[in-house]
């Protein structure tokens, strides 16, 4: 930790958080999640579970004078056996609306997926700390896009000013369903993702659902849609369907009407 600076260290709670339905309390910190707890008892899909951890959308949200932010963070990183390591996960800073800083964290657990055997195996790792300095001084916005592609324990936030959580800004709420294609893909990083960018062209609030292999028409992601406030909902739906051959055409036009009955 960087000891020039007089740290402040404020809870992550709801009130700074975006984009996540519910936050579960861990050993570490607190781990966002974008499906509820009743959701995810459902369904013991480890793609899903991978997919849902992993905070697309999700960002912390404040006010602040700071000219310092520290934000331990632990990961969970895929690799793949046989497959080149993939890029670290970035976050992205927003300071007043505007992308000001990028940055990767180190350290954490990395999970090896076997795509020949279907198994998987963990191993853990340290936590590992994000530092912007030198922001502009002064009262300011400040977002924190956390990686969209690595599940990411929030540990603790220290700034050298005190956090307040943003005004309410009367933005509306946009509230999407989709694939990897909505989840973030190959994206550059965590704002550069579609939805992302969408809402900053349409000024509205993002909660992204996207779901990396997992947009299947469940119903417990339809409820989950129906419970979260929002000013507009959208559903892209079709590929990961596809992909699984999940259904026929018979199963396949009432489950959709009846994803859409429950949302409605």
């Amino acid at each position: 930790m960087n000891t020039e600076h007089h740290w402040i260290t404020t809870p992550i709670t709801t009130d700074i958080l975006r984009g996540a339905l519910e936050l579960e309390h861990t050993a570490h910190g607190v781990l966002p999640h974008r499906l509820p707890a009743r959701a995810r008892a459902q369904c013991s899909d480890g793609q899903l579970a991978m997919a849902e951890s992993q905070p697309s959308g999700v960002r912390l949200v404040f006010r602040t004078r700071a000219t310092a932010i520290e934000l331990d963070t632990l990961r969970t990183k895929r690799a793949y056996v046989g497959v080149p390591p993939r890029p670290d996960g970035v976050y992205d800073l927003l300071v007043d609306g505007r992308l000001t800083g990028q940055a990767t964290v180190t350290g954490g657990n990395t999970l090896t997926i076997d795509m020949t055997t279907g198994t998987a195996e963990s191993r853990p790792g340290p936590p590992g700390t994000l530092r912007f300095t030198e922001l502009p001084d002064g009262d300011k916005d400040v977002e924190i896009w956390l990686p969209y592609n690595e599940t990411t324990e929030l540990v603790a936030l220290r700034t050298d000013a005190p956090v307040e959580p943003a005004p309410d800004r009367g933005r509306r709420v946009w509230l999407h369903h989709g694939s990897s294609i909505s989840h973030g893909s190959d994206a550059a990083s965590p704002t550069a993702i579609w939805p992302a960018l969408a809402a900053s062209l349409g000024g509205v609030e993002l909660i992204n659902l996207g779901l990396g292999g997992s947009a299947l028409l469940d119903p417990f992601t339809a409820r989950a849609l129906r419970d979260t406030p929002a000013d507009l909902i959208s559903v892209k739906m079709g590929i990961n369907l596809v992909n699984a051959d999940l259904m026929r055409l018979r199963a396949f036009t009432p489950a959709v009407h009846g994803f859409l009955d429950t949302i409605r």
